[in-house]
């Protein structure tokens, strides 16, 4: 009783090694080492594998509704005499009937598909690799076969060490350094002030989040040779689920189906539809009848949902080591990534807010605004042609006043700040980034050699070429085909810009034709806001364009991706990529652009207009300016666009999987799904999506772009973002714990290519805030009056004071009789002075129509001119500068992590030679014990 006999199975060998035996000089890896040179290639036909182990045509015949059928070998289990199965793990659907083997991986299929043959091979190559496995039919359709997966002890052994797995095999010790003793202190300090508050309310109750070993530990790639040195409480619990499941995917990837070179990998056979399916499982239901306070987490999921994914814990910080736990590197860092985000947003919400709240307080003590509202007097040209009247510039008030909330003097300030924040934000991730991978064991980690893409195999089969790094022959594009067809390619991603453009063009007219026929409605509200009825629609226009645009942009670039023939999945991905980034990016910020660098600057002049096709009469900015249009159009697609994309990512699988729900309710009763192993409640949610991480990333960067780019014409760009990633944390994680298939755990060192593309965007985003500051906004030609033209000209001031004449100093005078025949206004203006008008005000600087030069530019247009583009330069170096600076002094690596990075490899290296040095001591013991001698002679 007690005595574990190991047991070592080999297409139909069995080796039983007794215990008395291990007390002999027997190596048991050399012994395993020589079954496996015994074994045959297994990745080749044999015609003695047919009778053994291979039941005919898939085991179909096998088959029963709902019953399990196993076609492993009962001899190849490790077994412990004596233990006993608990009968919820027969009941579970996470394991084999015997309650024993744990389910590492799903694989789905229909009897009536036509690729038996080849999944025959496949799967007989799979249980000669030591994989076990077991076939079930689904409940709902007899015709989709579950094959279910088992890794044993043996092969989880041999490819974690092939892999280079890392895991835990002693206790990590930390040293406090004295700077966080000292934040020791004070953090004792100010909990005597707030005694009354929650301590620590964002992080999570260690009662309920169980610490993770792996954590606290010193990790090494695992050895069977040095098997005793690492931490091992339980052989089926070593490996977690994560790692179990991606050693079994490793192991499908190498398989071969059929006779050939490249006739290998589970990836081909998913492509050729052998397979509907692959995936591994969820570990059971993700809600329970018991609390979690009192019972605890049922399982991972269960502790990811009440923890993670629950809008309960909405303000707690994500317990991202769990979720690298259940759902591999790859989407934790992505998770890791978008708190990171988010936390960062704060201050830049917070500065943003400011600013607004700073033009609310100055609003009663801004001089230009209360010119505006006071100038009864002044009145202002038509804005369009015909259908617009005369008007009031304190009928403008409004708008002044919404202006200044935007335009003040914080905004130049906020601009910097914002430049700055995006610097730290990209170098303090990197900094964040090397914690996270020592953590989680990615510093060393290098990314596997991948194989070459189906259809690229497909298409260059008949040339090869020899791999430079494996030595092997592989299919081979030529130079002068690559050129071509990225030729081609860029073509079309010209072309769609091009469309982009036509797009905005499009828009540009339905804004020159719609503000007339605003300006002659027969309603009195949007007669009077004919200018801001025309924003609002031309922008929600603008949107469902951007919408059914960016369906279109999807299946061009996923024509163009495969029309590249890209070699490997990182390569069609990363071109993938950068065409979906730059498509969207242009197709979101397009109209932006126009409003915020071209609109209102190229019309001319009252008499002078210039016309789109000799026709259509370009529009002009509002008296009050033109910020007030960019505000509008990116607060309206900002609003709409993310409330769109969170209704989406939730709403399509909610939808899907509560109408699968739906019929099965139909069809066996509400206790019907209840019911179902996980494999089949799994293969009933929606998978992830083909891209994988692409459409989260996206969504975050195009927000960052639009946060970060015209920062400075909507200071609450940074409050929104925030508000929609607190939402957007907790959509996303319910969604993978909830609504998915549970992905594969993969493995990544950083976010890839989006790191590169967000040093674009904030490179970018400095350029457009110096314009947007220097062109769009009044800020430039206000301070050129406060310095050279107002009252306080010479005196190095520029306060309030200083502004009075402004507005009337940035007016030019226009003669009514000198309107061209096709711009004269219908009403002559008699309703403000009982006659006809003789004159109107503009926004420009040019001289009165009795100068000698009539409606030339003034001396004060090219100082203001000249300002402009000396703010530019001096702006954008001044920012690039500190941008640099910062990234120099910001280190990549903190220094603490530095310091344990150091400790830990010596450490690693003084348990080698510890495990060495034991290793001899024991062979010493060994030789003395059978009364063997060595002598020891010279080379």
């Amino acid at each position: 009783e007690g005595r574990e006999d190991l047991q070592v199975t080999q297409l139909g060998t069995q080796i039983w090694i007794k215990p008395d035996i291990q007390k002999t000089d027997v190596d048991f890896s050399e012994i395993l080492n020589a079954i496996q040179e015994i074994a045959k290639d297994v990745n080749i036909f044999f015609d003695e594998l047919e009778g053994v182990n291979s039941p005919s045509k898939d085991d179909d015949s096998l088959l029963h509704h709902g019953n399990l059928t196993s076609t492993s070998d009962d001899a190849s289990r490790l077994e412990v005499v004596g233990e006993e199965v608990p009968d919820k793990n027969k009941t579970s659907g996470l394991y084999f009937r015997d309650g024993k083997c744990r389910i590492d991986y799903i694989l789905v299929y229909r009897k009536s598909n036509p690729q038996t043959e080849k999944r025959e091979v496949f799967e007989r190559n799979i249980r000669a690799e030591g994989l076990q496995m077991e076939k079930e039919s689904s409940l709902t359709n007899s015709d989709i076969i579950f094959v279910k997966l088992h890794a044993p002890w043996e092969v989880l052994g041999k490819y974690a060490e092939l892999m280079n797995v890392r895991m835990p095999f002693r206790r990590k010790i930390y040293y406090l350094h004295r700077r966080y003793k000292f934040m020791n202190r004070i953090e004792k300090q100010i909990s005597r002030f707030r005694g009354w508050l929650p301590r620590k309310p964002m992080k999570l109750d260690k009662e309920t989040l169980p610490d993770l070993e792996e954590n606290d530990c010193y990790t090494a790639p695992f050895s069977q040779q040095r098997i005793h040195h690492f931490i091992i409480h339980n052989k089926d619990t070593f490996f977690n689920n994560a790692t179990r499941s991606r050693i079994v995917h490793h192991i499908l990837q190498r398989v071969k189906y059929e006779e050939g070179k490249n006739k290998i990998g589970l990836n081909r056979l998913l492509s050729n539809g052998s397979y509907e399916a692959a995936f591994p499982l969820h570990e059971g239901s993700y809600r329970s009848k018991n609390s979690i306070k009192t019972h605890g987490a049922e399982n991972h999921r269960h502790l990811l949902y009440e923890c993670w994914a629950s809008w309960g814990v909405w303000y707690k910080y994500q317990p991202l080591d769990l979720v690298r736990r259940y759902f591999g590197e790859k989407i934790g860092l992505y998770f890791a990534w978008l708190g990171w985000y988010t936390g960062m947003l704060f201050p830049a919400a917070f500065i943003g807010l400011f600013v607004f709240l700073y033009g609310v307080t100055t609003l009663n003590h801004c001089q230009v605004s209360k010119e505006v509202c006071q100038a009864t007097d002044i009145i202002m040209c038509p804005i369009c042609d015909k259908y617009c009247p005369f008007m009031r510039l304190s009928d403008s008030c409004i708008y002044a006043k919404v202006t200044h909330l935007f335009d003040n003097g914080a905004t130049v300030f906020f601009a910097v700040f914002m430049a700055v924040w995006a610097t730290v934000f990209l170098e303090f991730w990197k900094r964040r980034r090397a914690v996270i991978a020592y953590d989680w064991d990615l510093i060393d980690w290098e990314e596997e050699e991948e194989e070459i893409r189906p259809q690229f195999e497909a298409k260059y089969s008949k040339k090869e070429r020899m791999n430079p790094i494996s030595g092997k022959p592989e299919p081979y594009q030529a130079f002068a085909d690559k050129c071509s067809r990225l030729i081609v390619s860029a073509s079309g991603i010209f072309f769609m810009i091009c469309v982009v453009i036509a797009a905005v063009f499009g828009i540009v007219i339905y804004r020159v034709v719609t503000v007339s026929t605003f300006a002659a409605f027969k309603w009195a509200l949007i007669r009077n806001n004919s200018q801001v009825a025309t924003t609002g629609t031309a922008v929600c226009i603008n949107f469902c364009i951007i919408m059914l645009l960016n369906v279109l942009y999807e299946k061009v670039a996923l024509f163009l991706t495969n029309l590249e023939q890209p070699r490997t999945e990182s390569e069609w991905e990363n071109s993938f990529t950068l065409k979906m980034f730059l498509f969207q990016f242009v197709n979101l910020n397009s109209s932006t652009f126009y409003i915020a660098f071209f609109l209102g600057r190229f019309t001319g002049h009252p008499g002078a207009y210039l016309r789109l096709i000799n026709r259509w009469r370009l529009e002009e900015c509002h008296p009050s300016g033109c910020l007030i249009d960019l505000c509008m159009q990116m607060g309206i697609i900002m609003v709409l666009k993310q409330t769109w994309n969170n209704f989406m990512e939730l709403g399509y699988p909610l939808i899907q999987n509560w109408w699968t729900r739906r019929k099965l309710r139909q069809e066996y009763g509400t206790q019907g799904k209840t019911s179902f192993p996980q494999w089949e409640k799994d293969y009933n949610l929606q998978p992830m999506n083909a891209y994988g991480l692409f459409d989260e990333y996206l969504e975050m960067i195009l927000q960052f772009g639009f946060t970060t780019i015209f920062v400075a014409a909507f200071p609450l760009a940074p409050l929104l973002a925030l508000l929609n990633n607190i939402i957007e944390i907790r959509l996303d994680a319910y969604k993978f714990v909830t609504q998915w298939r549970r992905p594969l755990a993969s493995r990544a060192k950083d976010i890839g290519i989006w790191y590169g593309i967000l040093e674009g965007i904030g490179i970018l985003s400095v350029i457009t805030n110096a314009f947007v500051i220097a062109v769009t906004s009044d800020f430039i030609p206000r301070l050129v009056y406060a310095y050279k033209y107002g009252p306080c000209a010479g005196q190095g001031e520029a306060g309030q004071k200083c502004m009075v004449g402004y507005v009337n100093a940035s007016l030019s005078v226009f003669l009514v009789s000198d309107f061209e025949n096709r711009s004269e206004p219908t009403s002559n203006g008699s309703e403000f002075s009982g006659s006809p008008l003789k004159y109107c005000r503009y926004r420009d600087y040019r001289d009165p129509p009795h100068a000698p030069v009539p409606y030339g530019y003034t001396l004060q247009f090219w100082h203001v001119l000249a300002a402009r583009l000396a703010f530019i330069i001096v702006f954008e170096h001044l920012v690039f500068c500190i941008k640099h600076l910062i990234s120099y002094l910001i280190p990549d690596l903190p220094k603490d992590l530095r310091d344990r990075m150091r400790r830990e490899k010596y450490l690693i290296q003084e348990m080698m030679y510890e495990a060495e040095l034991e290793r001899l001591q024991k062979e010493r013991k060994e030789r003395k014990k059978n009364g063997k001698s060595y002598h020891n002679e010279w080379p």
